[in-house]
């Protein structure tokens, strides 16, 4: 972190627009982690319809044969890279919602990602910053902590844009006051003096922000130490997880937890059980199943959300991968989540013709607007109440789904 950031971090959060701010948050804090799968993951892969034939048809090349695919119901099975995570959908932990979407057919990468990022739809108004930022937002009369938000990598997610707080981190140890001599006390010292000596409002977070500062420097310079066997992957989305299990453990108030995971795009080569998609497949479900195993004994304190901008189409290509689709499949782990089910229609609702004529991508026809499920979430986890769900998203009343 640079010197640049570190200062703004903390003008930032002194000043962050939470009327009542503390840096020890409340025990029955809950954390949603949002999983965002970048490039539209082919979760017809992950979550495969192997009792419908025209998933076969379709994909004479990339499909799951149903003797490799992990069987979960009589219509779903899971890919065998996503043995990790076959136990939590068995103890009712894991659920999943086939054909979400975004209503835009562009096939955009980039204007599905913003759009479901911020919230908003085609046909309304912008909402105005992100989805979770407005949530944070809407609770800023709540005891919010410096590190209420977190984002784990280098960039600011849209959906975290307009929180009164937000630290974009890539690891617990990048939150700390350096000194050239590495000595950090007496600088805090300082700082803590004239922060007490400001009896108004900015003296009060500044101290506060501080405290939290000497929270955190305590869990630093160890050798973090992970529970009940669990082994993070050596890659970014495994040390990701690996901290934010950390934040979690540490009772730093954190609220709401985003981390991305790239590789989706498979347009050429893809392949089945093995090949460019298993290994993102298997990068994911061995982080996820490492946080999991980590936080057993918090297992009521979290909720963890997978998404994607859009599925891919149905059918493979010609060079034996897949295009952009629509509808994807959803996914949600968690104490709170009805687990132990695939909801949507059955059999799978698709534009199986390659030449059909339809505007923008065919793919998996969307059933379930995100808006819906990314508002039950919140509901389910961290208590949004239906008028806020209204204002959270303008213009949509959303519907139950019944993933928690």
């Amino acid at each position: 972190m640079s010197t640049f950031t570190r200062r703004a971090l903390l003008s930032k959060l002194a000043l962050a627009a939470a009327p009542t701010f503390a840096a020890v948050p409340r025990e029955e804090t809950h954390t949603l982690i949002h999983v965002f799968l970048r490039g539209g993951c082919d979760t017809l892969n992950l979550w495969v319809p192997y009792a419908d034939d025209q998933y076969y048809r379709l994909r004479p090349s990339l499909a799951i044969k149903a003797s490799e695919a992990i069987r979960l119901t009589d219509r779903y099975a899971l890919h065998p890279m996503m043995k990790p995570m076959e136990s939590m959908f068995k103890e009712g932990r894991l659920g999943a919602v086939q054909s979400v979407g975004v209503d835009n057919t562009t096939g955009s990468h980039f204007e599905c990602q913003d759009m479901m990022e911020h919230g908003d739809t085609m046909d309304g108004t912008p909402a105005g910053g992100g989805w979770l930022g407005r949530y944070l937002r809407l609770r800023a009369v709540d005891k919010q902590s410096p590190l209420s938000a977190v984002a784990i990598g280098t960039t600011l997610p849209e959906s975290l844009r307009g929180a009164p707080a937000v630290s974009v981190i890539e690891r617990l140890d990048d939150i700390a006051i350096k000194t050239p001599s590495g000595d950090s006390e007496a600088v805090v010292k300082a700082l803590k003096a004239m922060y007490g000596a400001d009896v108004t409002l900015l003296g009060g977070r500044g101290v506060e922000t501080l405290d939290l500062f000497k929270r955190v420097s305590a869990l630093q310079g160890k050798d973090y130490q992970s529970e009940n066997g669990a082994v993070y992957p050596k890659d970014s989305f495994g040390s990701g997880m690996r901290e934010i299990a950390r934040l979690l453990k540490a009772r730093l108030g954190l609220q709401v937890a985003c981390i991305d995971l790239g590789g989706w795009d498979t347009h050429f080569f893809q392949g089945n059980a093995i090949g460019q998609q298993a290994e993102c497949i298997k990068t994911l479900a061995e982080g996820i199943a490492a946080l999991d195993a980590d936080l057993k004994g918090h297992r009521g304190r979290y909720t963890v959300m997978i998404t994607t901008e859009f599925g891919r189409r149905v059918y493979e290509n010609a060079s034996l991968g897949t295009d952009h689709g629509r509808g994807f499949t959803f996914m949600a782990l968690g104490d709170r989540v009805k687990g132990g089910q695939v909801l949507g229609s059955w059999p799978i609702k698709a534009d199986d013709d390659v030449n059909v004529n339809t505007p923008g991508p065919g793919g998996l026809h969307l059933e379930t607007d995100y808006r819906h499920v990314f508002a039950e979430v919140l509901r389910g986890s961290l208590g949004l109440s239906k008028a806020e769900s209204v204002k959270l998203f303008p213009g949509v009343v959303p519907k139950a789904v019944g993933l928690l």
